[in-house]
Order: C-alpha cells, then sequence, then structure tokens
C-alpha cells in the first residue's frame, strides 16, 4: 500500500466526519499497521501539504495536519460514491464533455487520468462521455471544457458495453468478492474482533475497494448486464466496513489520543530525512 493511499484513506475514512486533523505520530502509527515505513508516512504528509490537501497545523502543542477545504470537497465526493448503497436514478441522456486540446502529452495524460477517475470514457479525441455530470468537473478541469446533455439514438446498452470493458470490471468486482470473503475468514469472529484488527481489516477492504474509483464509472442498471456483480461487491463491503467501523474507530481515536500526550521530542516525528519516492499525480489514488 502507497503510503499516500494510506494517509488519504485516514482521513478520508475517520477523520472527515469529525476535526480533519490528526498528529503526525498518529498518521505514522497507523500507516504502520498497514506495512507502511514511517519514512514514507511522513514523505507523503509532506508532499501533500505542498499539493494543498493538507495544511500543518499544532494543537495542544502537538505538531499535525488538517484537511484543506479543498481535500475535504474531494474527500466527501470520493465517500459518497465508496459506500452509495445504489446508484442514482438515470434520465436516459448522457453528458458530454469535450476538453481544450492541448500539445502537451502529460496534460492530456493528468485529463484522462481524471476524467476516468471522474467516471468519464473517452468517445473521441478530447471528447468525453458519461451518463451523468460529475460534481468535480469544474474543479478538475477549470474553465477547459464544454459540456452538453445528449440522448442517444440506439441501444444504450450496446453503446456502454463499447465504451467500458465491461466483462473485465465484472471480473474485478468477482475477484473483489472472493478477495474479500477470505479477508474476513482470517478473523475468528468480525463481530469480536479486537480495535486493531478491525482497523488493519477494515483498512485493507477500503483500500482494495477504493480502486473501483478509477475503473467502475457507476453506469446505471439499466445499461448494465443482468445480475451485475458490481452490486453484489458493493453491498459486501459495505456489510463489512460497517460492522468492523466501531472498532476501527476506537483503533484511530486511541492513536490520536497517545500522539498528544507525547512530547513534541518524541522520535516518531522527527524531520524527515528520506529521499521522495512517492509517485506525484494529482487524484487522490
Amino acid at each position: 500500500m502507497l503510503a499516500r493511499s494510506a494517509v488519504f484513506d485516514i482521513y478520508g475514512d475517520h477523520l472527515l466526519g469529525t476535526t480533519g486533523w490528526a498528529p503526525v505520530a498518529a498518521l505514522v502509527q497507523l500507516t504502520g499497521v498497514v506495512d507502511v515505513a514511517p519514512a514514507a508516512t511522513r514523505t507523503a504528509i509532506s508532499r501533500m501539504a505542498r499539493e494543498g490537501w493538507l495544511d500543518a497545523e499544532t494543537r495542544s502543542g502537538v505538531r499535525g495536519y488538517a484537511l484543506t477545504p479543498r481535500a475535504r470537497h474531494r474527500l466527501a465526493s470520493a465517500a459518497q460514491r465508496i459506500y452509495a448503497d445504489r446508484t442514482p436514478e438515470w434520465d436516459g441522456e448522457w453528458h458530454l464533455v469535450v476538453v481544450e486540446h492541448s500539445a502537451d502529452r502529460s496534460v492530456r495524460a493528468r485529463v484522462r487520468g481524471s476524467m476516468e477517475y471522474l467516471g468519464y470514457a473517452r468517445l473521441a479525441a478530447d471528447t468525453w462521455v458519461a451518463p451523468r455530470p460529475s460534481d468535480d468537473l469544474a474543479e478538475t478541469l477549470g474553465n477547459g471544457y464544454r459540456e452538453f446533455r445528449s440522448r442517444l439514438t440506439g441501444d444504450p446498452v450496446r453503446f456502454a458495453a463499447e465504451m467500458w470493458d465491461l466483462d473485465a470490471l465484472a471480473e474485478a468486482h468477482n475477484g473483489y468478492i472472493r478477495w474479500l470473503t477470505d479477508l474476513v475468514a482470517d478473523l475468528p469472529d468480525v463481530d469480536a474482533a479486537g480495535d486493531l484488527e478491525c482497523y488493519t481489516t477494515r483498512s485493507l477492504a477500503l483500500h482494495e475497494w477504493r480502486k473501483f474509483l478509477f475503473t467502475d464509472p457507476g453506469l446505471p442498471l439499466e445499461v448494465l448486464p443482468p445480475d451485475w456483480p458490481g452490486s453484489r461487491a458493493s453491498k459486501q463491503f459495505r456489510d463489512v466496513a460497517a460492522r468492523l467501523r466501531p472498532g476501527a474507530a476506537g483503533y484511530v481515536d486511541t492513536c490520536i489520543r497517545t500522539a498528544l500526550g507525547r512530547s513534541t521530542t518524541d522520535p516518531t516525528d522527527g524531520p524527515n530525512t528520506e529521499p521522495n519516492t512517492e509517485p506525484n499525480i494529482e487524484e487522490i489514488r
């Protein structure tokens, strides 16, 4: 698990609905139990602050970081997609976005990654399509695009299959169901598991499920094959996450309270001297 992903998961899954702040030492401890090195966590935090996702704040004499408004908006949007119990109703229209062309290949690659994260498929050069508009479109593209609403003349089921690789996506969902079943089977009793077990298991389940933000556009059931496995995978994830939430939240709270009781000279919260090895990407991955 990348340190950046682990830190975003902590803020998005546990801190977004509270203060949005955590001590560095707590973040180091929480990422450490999912096998992220302390130096990698500190590097990721520093980069996330430079990119505008986190603000450095000292509270009660303890150094920590809080979510910026931009990060709160993005994480809230992601949480809605992660924990959605059903896809929104669809009016039968498609959302078309024509992005301002750039001659810079790196800019085009960044736009492609952003649009796929938001659930759009590439219809043509600089033209993207999705079943509904994304709330994050303006923040992602600025003013460099035009948008249209259109109704397809033809079979929407066939169109969706042409735009997205639904066979591969279905297999990925089935794979997640099998993987999550095995993960939870390692616990003797989910409801009686300790806080640390709840946190680590929930973190792993969330980390794998969150990857679907980049591959699953959340298509309406009207254009999906019958008995779509994504619906079963979503329900199984939400059921497991709900059962593990109290224990996981308890562990996060314990780590934060412990960090607040530490001296600001705690060695685990020292300066970062490690080389930067995290990929520099704009999207929350």
